[in-house]
């Protein structure tokens, strides 16, 4: 169980803070919720129960798997593919598995084929942007926490580690 002012990941609405954990009655029925306020969003406030079995709240990563995460930027990513329906389904469930090393995999490659589409003078899909967009989001907002920095630091650095890669 996690306590009032840890940082947590939740979901795709990223770093989050539990603001109060509290009973909530809805429908008749009174159960204890976490509530949260994610750091990007001054004005959201999610509620989510806290015996939630299909909660998709985890603690933020320790600096050694960020510190591998990003390292990892510099390996090739998971496999392309071309089929744009089939890319959608099997990113977005990689992306539902939580396993952030995994999840760099899939930006990795999102933003190596970015690279390789804006060099012939072409832009990325729009879904292959949005995906890209969320988990940098996401994970690069975490990895800043962990590594005590800041996101346009990580991304920076990411993308240094695929520049040495797309140069050889």
């Amino acid at each position: 169980m996690f306590n009032i002012g840890d940082i947590v990941i939740y979901s795709m609405h990223g770093v989050c803070q539990i603001e109060d954990i509290c009973d909530k009655t809805i429908n008749g029925v009174t159960r204890t919720y976490y509530v949260l306020h994610p750091l990007k969003d001054n004005g959201l406030t999610i509620s989510t129960p806290v015996d939630n079995k299909t909660i998709a709240m985890q603690d933020i990563i320790s600096i050694s798997e960020a510190e591998q995460i990003l390292d990892s930027f510099e390996l090739p990513g998971v496999d392309w593919i071309d089929n744009a329906n089939l890319r959608e389904q099997t990113f977005t469930n990689i992306v539902n598995t939580r396993n952030r090393m995994e999840i760099a995999r899939v930006l990795n490659t999102l933003m190596r084929k970015k690279h390789e589409t804006e060099l012939t003078g072409k832009k990325q899909s729009e879904h292959d942007r949005r995906l890209m967009s969320s988990i940098q989001g996401v994970l690069f907002k975490e990895m800043a926490i962990a590594l005590n920095t800041t996101f346009d630091d990580i991304i920076q650095k990411a993308t240094s580690k695929l520049s040495i890669q797309l140069t050889k």
